[in-house]
């Protein structure tokens, strides 16, 4: 599966870069996890853009970037059941989660 994430800083999002710090036997559990939690549930929360999972080389960071169509549709998936088991499981298998919500200002390519 070919997936490409186009970041665009004339379009107003929501991105979330969530930075999770996890001991490196668990590293795979976890993007297991939040990669499962996107297709059950991110995926069909209103306002859901796009959600990519990096893993550092170290195995201690996954880093979880993803777009909602304004901060008002992310936050609504934070306050969703559903979608709250699926974060809740994640923070226990992450030593420490750091999420935050930013704008891009700007984007540059080849």
């Amino acid at each position: 599966m070919t997936v490409t994430a186009q970041i665009d800083s004339s379009r107003a999002v929501a991105t979330l870069i969530n930075v999770f710090t996890v001991s490196p036997e668990r590293q795979d559990e976890l993007v297991t996890l939040l990669a499962r939690a996107t297709e059950e549930t991110m995926k069909r929360q209103p306002g859901f853009i796009c959600a990519n999972f990096h893993v550092s080389q170290d195995g201690e960071r996954v880093v979880n970037y993803a777009q909602w169509e304004s901060e008002e549709h992310y936050r609504a998936m934070l306050a969703n059941p559903e979608a709250r088991v699926h974060m809740d499981h994640a923070a226990t298998i992450a030593t420490d989660v750091q999420p935050r919500l930013f704008r891009v200002r700007s984007a540059h390519g080849r």
